[in-house]
């Protein structure tokens, strides 16, 4: 039997409400990860499970110090051979990119799973118990090593990297756009790949043997019909940032307005990397744009965009060897 770390860090899968029609108003951080253990005995019968309480908050209310301390504590549990896979409770408004970081900054080729709920734990047809079930599952799996970090709700494995919450409540949230899901956990209790990421990670990315104890600050601009570009100058007179993502329209464009502050925000040594708001297809380079010595985004998405262009500016300035990560990663 496999010995699996389930790390519990809150979010609606932890959630409460004393009525259980309510979908809405619940307070996350009510279920410890022991009582979601003890409501699901099944999860017994997998995998020895040792259960850790990291955090029982809102996803909405994860920073990057979550991050450092997740990875940190998982590099802890993964080295020292005890564990054979690790299983994340997390909300889901961020769990994409606190998976994307570790996807990114984990040395180690053993199965990372994050999960969670679209309804609370208390709810009727709660998907809380059969989604971190099958999270063990996909934990547990063989087939699951050296496939990076894996995201399982819904029945579906996905991608850390391209997978995103597409949906406010629906249970079918969670999407990987045009790429797809990489496999299933079918109702025989079988986990089924299909296919696997071919971008780097985890044991393949330079960034999982980096010693980090802060990242950079990126921060994110969004573009839209007649944007003034008054967001982006705060960012150039209060406040010292190392990089701007902008969710351009389109294949990632921007306004004149905004197009001026960009070349000011240069001036100052601020990374830039041009992305879109939409969901599917890569930005790549424009003419139009030269001149602004920006990087492209590919096909991530601006708050996945941050989260590489925050760790590639801990060993990187220039726009040259930024564009590579977001070629390669």
């Amino acid at each position: 039997m496999k010995k699996i770390k389930l790390i519990a860090m809150g979010g609606t899968i932890s959630a409460h409400h004393t009525k259980r029609t309510d979908l809405r108003n619940y307070t996350s951080g009510h279920y410890t990860g022991e009582d979601l253990i003890r409501e699901i005995p099944e999860m017994n019968e997998i995998a020895e499970l040792h259960i850790e309480q990291l955090s029982n908050v809102s996803s909405t209310l994860i920073d990057t110090e979550h991050w450092l301390m997740l990875r940190d504590k998982i590099h802890h549990d993964l080295s020292d051979g005890n564990y054979d896979g690790i299983v994340i409770t997390h909300g889901t408004n961020t769990l994409e990119e606190t998976a994307y970081f570790l996807h990114l900054t984990v040395e180690s080729d053993k199965p990372i799973v994050l999960t969670g709920a679209q309804r609370p734990f208390s709810a009727i047809s709660s998907d809380a118990h059969l989604n971190l079930l099958n999270a063990l599952k996909v934990a547990a799996s063989d087939s699951s090593v050296g496939k990076g970090v894996l995201v399982v709700l819904n029945d579906q494995i996905s991608c850390a990297r391209d997978v995103s919450k597409t949906n406010t409540y629906r249970l079918e949230t969670f999407n990987s756009g045009e790429l797809g899901v990489l496999g299933y956990v079918d109702p025989d209790d079988s986990v089924q790949f299909y296919r696997m990421s071919v971008r780097k990670h985890t044991t393949s990315s330079e960034f999982a043997i980096l010693p980090i104890s802060d990242l950079p600050k990126v921060e994110i601009i969004y573009s839209y019909a007649g944007a003034t570009g008054r967001t982006i100058r705060p960012l150039l007179d209060e406040e010292r940032v190392d990089g701007i993502i902008v969710a351009g329209t389109g294949a990632g464009r921007c306004s004149e307005k905004e197009e001026v502050e960009l070349i000011e925000a240069k001036k100052k040594g601020i990374q830039i990397v041009l992305g879109s708001r939409v969901m599917n297809g890569r930005v790549l380079p424009l003419e139009r744009y030269k001149h602004l010595q920006a990087s492209t985004s590919d096909n991530l998405p601006p708050h996945k965009a941050r989260i590489l262009l925050m760790l590639g500016l801990l060993k990187y300035r220039d726009n040259e060897s930024i564009q590579t990560l977001f070629d390669m990663y």
